[in-house]
């Protein structure tokens, strides 16, 4: 009999709590489908942001062919050495996906081992670390993927090399990302 007074009580209480996939800024939370200026409001700029386009094609071969672009970007934020650090996925400007880092920092670009570089590293990440680059060039590649007849994917991959000096007696750095991770790390002579 008492079990089924509570079980109204233990429904809503899972109802009323918050969602999986919510990042907290606060005492305000942030969930997927949130827009990129609420969650701007309730947690602040990102310490780093990254964009990037795709072109959706469907029709392809037939007598219309439609073409939309998607706008996408990934925030990083930082919440110190003691939390980990959160990469926000925006698709069109609505909150798509939040990915857990790994953990902060006290202070952007004051952690960086130059030997420590680490392949997979995110993009957010590597300026959490070690701070934005002395150089950055970029260069973008078309992948086109065919899911299913009439239907295209266009998507560009991104690649960039950062250049890193480290000082007079060390080496430089170059870090090629591919996608916004960290692909290979060379070390330049001065």
């Amino acid at each position: 009999m008492h079990r089924a007074l509570l079980l109204p009580f233990v429904l809503l209480a899972l109802l009323a709590s918050a969602p999986v996939a919510a990042m907290r800024c606060g005492n305000r939370l942030v969930s997927d489908g949130a827009q990129d200026f609420q969650v701007r409001e309730r947690c602040g700029d990102p310490f780093w942001s990254d964009r990037w386009t795709d072109v959706v094609v469907l029709g392809r071969d037939g007598p219309l062919e439609s073409q939309r672009e998607v706008q996408y970007a990934a925030w990083y934020y930082n919440f110190g050495p003691r939390q980990l650090m959160r990469r926000l996925l925006f698709r069109d400007g609505v909150l798509a996906r939040e990915d857990t880092l790994g953990y902060g920092v006290d202070r952007i670009g004051e952690n960086c081992e130059p030997n420590r570089l680490l392949d997979g590293l995110s993009a957010g990440e590597l300026v959490a670390l070690c701070g934005e680059p002395a150089s950055r060039r970029s260069r973008n590649d078309a992948l086109v993927r065919r899911p299913a007849p009439g239907v295209e994917r266009w998507r560009e991959q991104r690649r960039e090399d950062w250049i890193y000096d480290f000082g007079d007696r060390r080496r430089v750095r170059l870090v090629r990302l591919v996608d916004g991770r960290v692909d290979t790390v060379e070390s330049l002579t001065r």
